[in-house]
């Protein structure tokens, strides 16, 4: 009985043995359908996207730049225009509604001055700029071109790893301007160059074209420039990180203007008055006999001092 016992033990433990290895086998399906299709292993892990769009009240230009702006960045998203008298706080609820993690916002202000908003929805930190000089593509003309949906490289001026405020704009621009990897509507390949140069405390902004391997660029286009204002804490508000000193605001820059050019006519009125209070109220008194040995000679006689001598 005890041998018995042991074979059919033995022949339990080879029986578990092999239905383990049964369930480990993958078994083929006999006939695989080619319009299945092949199962991809997701390669696409830094979902960043980004929400570009403006106020209401802006120019053709900024327009153009903006449409400019969301066919170079592969990741973007555009909404409709937001109202003037809306709060920028809503601009959060929009970028959670639109699954957005990051956004670029063009304010527009008096139909003149154009502010630009960069954030990281919706925890921040965010950056305001004021847009200066813009030249769109279609403006320009430029010989350089890429491929729509083809990577940017992003290069940065040495002077943004010499203070935080420019460290932390450049992560910001990183995170915002850097089109992710196996982004589905991106192209696995780079073709031109985002350029963030610092000239004057004002951030540059070029696209290039890369022409060949050993460097050689060609300029596509857009140019703006940007003049950092403030850089927040949060998204769109919060505690002030960074204020630039050296900041003048268009308006304060008018009124200059302004000025100088009243300035101007203040002096031609000053000028004016004190010729007048030069001049003398009387002209000068005449003695009535100097004209008594003015003798007139017949030929210079004219009307009736003519008739008198004939």
């Amino acid at each position: 009985m005890a041998k018995r016992k042991r074979v059919r033990e033995s022949a339990r433990v080879g029986g578990d043995v092999k239905s383990k290895d049964v369930e480990d086998a993958v078994v083929l399906p006999p006939v695989i359908s080619s319009d299945e299709p092949p199962k991809k292993q997701p390669k696409w892990t830094n979902r960043e996207r980004v929400l570009v769009f403006s106020s209401r009240g802006i120019s053709h230009r900024t327009r153009y730049l903006m449409n400019d702006l969301r066919s170079l960045m592969a990741h973007s998203k555009q909404e409709s225009k937001m109202d003037r008298k809306d709060q920028l706080f809503v601009i959060n609820e929009i970028c959670e509604m639109k699954n957005c993690s990051k956004c670029v916002f063009f304010e527009a202000k008096k139909k003149k001055d154009l502010y630009m908003w960069v954030s990281n929805c919706p925890a921040g930190p965010s950056g305001k700029f004021l847009v200066e000089n813009v030249h769109t593509m279609m403006e320009l003309k430029m010989t350089g071109n890429c491929l729509k949906g083809s990577r940017p490289l992003l290069s940065f001026d040495p002077m943004f790893d010499t203070e935080p405020h420019w460290s932390l704009l450049k992560e910001l621009f990183t995170q915002t301007f850097g089109t992710p990897n196996f982004h589905p509507k991106s192209q696995p390949f780079f073709d031109h160059v985002f350029t963030f140069s610092i000239v004057d405390n004002r951030i540059w902004f070029r696209n290039y074209q890369i022409l060949e391997e050993d460097g050689s660029l060609a300029e596509i286009g857009p140019r703006f420039v940007l003049n950092p204002i403030k850089i927040f804490g949060g998204s769109f508000g919060g505690p002030t990180l960074y204020e630039n000193p050296k900041y003048r605001s268009p308006n304060e820059l008018r009124r200059e203007m302004h000025k100088k050019f009243a300035q101007k006519y203040i002096s031609r009125v000053q000028a004016k008055k004190s010729l007048e209070e030069r001049q003398p109220d009387a002209p000068y008194n005449r003695d009535p006999t100097d004209d008594v040995f003015q003798v007139i000679r017949p030929e210079d006689a004219t009307g009736k001092t003519k008739s008198r001598n004939s």
